[in-house]
């Protein structure tokens, strides 16, 4: 099932990345990254249009308090959600408490190694507050 989630207040920091709840100030970086193509198809959206569309979308991660904006040098280049998932398909984790994860990169950030960094920080998180046994999987770009 899925589990109740408020980042809203949580701040993780890891080597070279702060994760931390998104801000409106973050409006330009946001738009920076999402508005490239292929940075978000993977993930199952198209590139912004325009600096609205991002203002709409920051404006509901805001809102929904389960996301993460990754900071680096000062600079927002990516997220990472914790998002609910399809409880009709995995009836076999029913009896479980969890989430699955989305995240997305700046392609100027690709092949670093900096996802997998912020993925295994939001684990060991969630692992201490929320839920145990994760499945950690590779982070695919």
């Amino acid at each position: 099932m899925n589990a109740p989630i408020d980042i809203s207040t949580v701040t993780l920091k890891t080597q070279r990345l702060i994760l931390r709840p998104w801000r409106v100030t973050d409006l330009q970086d946001f738009y920076a990254y999402a508005s490239v193509d292929g940075v978000g198809q993977m993930a199952g959206w198209s590139p912004h249009k325009n600096l609205e569309e991002s203002r709409q979308i920051l404006d509901d991660f805001i809102a929904r308090k389960n996301g993460f904006a990754l900071e680096y040098q000062g600079k927002v280049i990516g997220s990472l959600g914790i998002e609910e998932y399809n409880e009709a398909y995995f009836p076999e984790l029913s009896h479980m408490s969890g989430r699955e994860i989305g995240y997305v990169l700046s392609k100027e950030y690709w092949g670093q190694g900096l996802m997998p960094e912020a993925v295994k920080a939001d684990g060991k998180f969630r692992d201490e507050h929320y839920v145990s046994g994760l499945f950690y999987g590779r982070v695919l770009l």
